[in-house]
């Protein structure tokens, strides 16, 4: 974090889970592809953490700039989608689809009540209509071998590495997308993660969703990236844009947590200078103000 370095960015996550993109030899990219993905499956897993749970995409742009979803990992539900067929994973009858999207870095508690927020909203909407009355549960579990379901199915869009630090520049993301996608995996809110997912859901890539168009697409509080256009234009012209508004840890984001830590290192230098030892960090100390302050000039030029 204090070294400002970008050499745990990922370029293709796709590549490198097939072994042939990263660091090592043929085999050892190969192993290690191999054990990202059975950490995917491990943090995938349902709440018995035995049998499948979320749904896992990558996705792409073809050269003809058509939106492709390359399914890693399936999940418990059922869908018809594409063709005739039920296939494992994807929605289970009646859920609600609902798409968010963001970086996810250092996954803390604001990104936590974000997405509880959102099932929160969607359950009140299934309340609404009946949802939670025993008649429909009772039908639910009757086609769901004794089990019933929630009524949304939440799909993250995880943005790559080369997006985020386009936008928030210095070493961010913190964390590469890898390991920003198995935290959200591990979240009990959501049902599938898209990594890669494009910075701007067009109406294209929301209707080619391997899950279906979602009927929702939430964004909530945005503090730390200064945005100067409107991302979610696509799914404004859908009529599907929702808000989620102020919470109790909207404030706690990626920019947040740093600003913490590098305040910490700033007061334990301070004592260390006190004791008339020299601090050995600080020439990295030094580049990352630099770098924090040339992107401060980057988004004033954005303005």
């Amino acid at each position: 974090m204090l070294l400002c370095t970008k050499t745990h960015f990922i370029h293709d996550l796709d590549r490198v889970l097939a072994g042939e993109e990263g660091a090592g030899d043929a085999d050892e990219r190969k192993a290690n592809g191999k054990a990202m993905l059975d950490r995917m499956r491990l943090y995938a897993t349902d709440e018995t953490a035995k049998a499948p749970g979320a749904d896992v995409w990558v996705w792409s742009q073809s050269a003809d700039g058509k939106d492709q979803f390359k399914n890693i990992i399936a999940g418990t539900g059922l869908r018809a989608h594409p063709g005739p067929l039920v296939q494992p994973g994807g929605p289970q009858i009646g859920q609600r689809v609902i798409y968010v999207d963001g970086g996810f870095d250092l996954f803390s508690s604001g990104h936590i009540e974000f997405l509880r927020q959102v099932v929160i909203t969607e359950e009140e909407h299934a309340r609404q209509h009946g949802w939670f009355e025993q008649e429909s549960i009772d039908a639910r579990k009757a086609s769901n071998n004794g089990k019933d379901y929630s009524p949304t199915f939440v799909v993250v869009g995880v943005h790559s590495d080369e997006v985020i630090n386009e936008w928030k520049g210095v070493n961010y993301p913190i964390m590469n997308i890898f390991e920003r996608g198995l935290c959200v995996l591990q979240c009990k809110y959501i049902q599938g993660v898209v990594f890669g997912a494009p910075f701007t859901p067009t109406v294209d890539f929301l209707t080619s969703l391997p899950t279906g168009t979602p009927v929702a697409v939430y964004h909530g509080p945005t503090s730390f990236m200064q945005l100067t256009f409107d991302p979610y234009t696509g799914p404004k012209s859908l009529g599907i844009y929702r808000e989620i508004g102020n919470h109790s840890f909207a404030h706690v984001n990626a920019g947040e947590i740093v600003h913490r830590i590098m305040k910490s290192r700033d007061m334990y230098e301070a004592r260390q200078r006190a004791k008339g030892v020299k601090s050995g960090v600080e020439a990295a100390a030094r580049e990352r103000e630099i770098l924090e302050e040339e992107q401060r000039k980057k988004e004033a030029e954005r303005r």
